[in-house]
């Protein structure tokens, strides 16, 4: 029997299907689908009535005033999860990759593949499909390697640890909606400013506090000063590497109890705690561009490595100069 492609737009219509990693799963699927401005596609490849793989992309549609979709992104974390160690995953990869790609920009400008672990995967698919790379850079802490999860920490990040403590910050797992909600407005104004423009709205977090937290997928971790929320992180879990998705502090107003600092603490803490291999830091720039953030969390003891990113844009004349000046 031929492979057969089935692309599904509502969460509904998914059946149940095994696998591990978090990024292709029906439960990222359902928290994008519950997230206005987020339109999630699940493409499952099946043979026989076997799954032999599935891959999620996402459309992040532009909330600015710019018509149409002329803004509108689409990003795939990883190049999907492969079921069968039997089958060519690479060429599978690009029957589902020629499958959507056409079907995006429809609705999209731009596709992105990020977190690739295998920079090499499906390379000259990706360049059949007239896709780009760009060399980016990843960061990651190895937990399985140590005794204490502050081993490797600068002694000025421990002192920064100790001092926020003891000036009355608390740090600990989100206990309901209000914090959710106030953690959720503290990182929009953080994440507008330094780290990268968009950020998801409040239903985002709220769908991982009711699905996620539940089936020990993911952590919302808090930073509060005398009942004011001030920072906070996001931990998600694939496999047996835990993922800091989103954290940050309001570090100028309060400096001497050093939020940011004490939210990426305390995901660690909780990763190192539940056996967790890793923790990978997302997003953390450009290996050509001086990054902040990627300064900050360096500061944790962790490894810079070098990667790749895919991308391509509609316009096929732009499509053409960037891939000269980036290949």
């Amino acid at each position: 029997m031929a492979l057969k492609l089935t692309t599904y737009y509502k969460g509904s219509d998914i059946p149940d299907l095994p696998g591990n990693n978090f990024f292709h799963s029906k439960e990222l699927f359902l928290l994008y689908e519950a997230t206005p401005s987020y339109t999630p596609i699940y493409i499952v490849a099946t043979e026989e009535q076997k799954t032999l793989a599935k891959i999620l992309v996402v459309i992040r549609k532009n909330t600015s005033l710019i018509p149409f979709s002329i803004l509108n992104r689409c990003d795939v974390y990883g190049t999907g999860e492969y079921l069968d160690d039997t089958i060519d995953k690479e060429t599978l990869f690009g029957e589902m990759l020629s499958h959507f790609t056409k079907e995006i920009f429809r609705e999209a400008s731009i596709i992105e593949f990020r977190n690739l672990n295998n920079s090499l995967f499906g390379y000259k698919h990706f360049r059949s499909n007239h896709y780009f790379p760009v060399n980016w850079l990843r960061v990651h802490n190895s937990l399985h390697s140590v005794k204490s999860v502050d081993e490797r920490f600068t002694a000025s990040r421990i002192r920064q640890i100790k001092k926020g403590l003891k000036n009355g910050a608390e740090v600990y797992e989100a206990q309901n909606k209000a914090e959710i909600q106030a953690f959720t407005k503290v990182m929009r104004r953080i994440y507008s400013a330094r780290i990268r423009r968009y950020f998801p709205g409040f239903e985002f977090f709220e769908h991982i506090d009711s699905t996620l937290l539940s089936a020990k997928i993911g952590k919302i971790f808090v930073v509060r000063y005398k009942e004011k929320i001030i920072g906070g992180s996001v931990l998600i879990f694939s496999e047996d590497t835990a993922y800091l998705w989103f954290s940050g502090g309001m570090r100028k107003t309060y400096a001497s109890l050093y939020p940011g600092v004490l939210s990426v603490w305390a995901a660690m803490q909780y990763a190192h705690e539940n056996k967790y291999r890793h923790l990978e830091f997302m997003d953390v720039g450009l290996p050509f561009r001086k990054h902040g953030y990627r300064d900050f969390v360096l500061q944790f003891g962790g490894k810079q490595s070098s990667s790749r990113r895919w991308f391509r844009v509609r316009w096929k004349w732009l499509n053409k100069v960037l891939c000269k000046i980036y290949v």
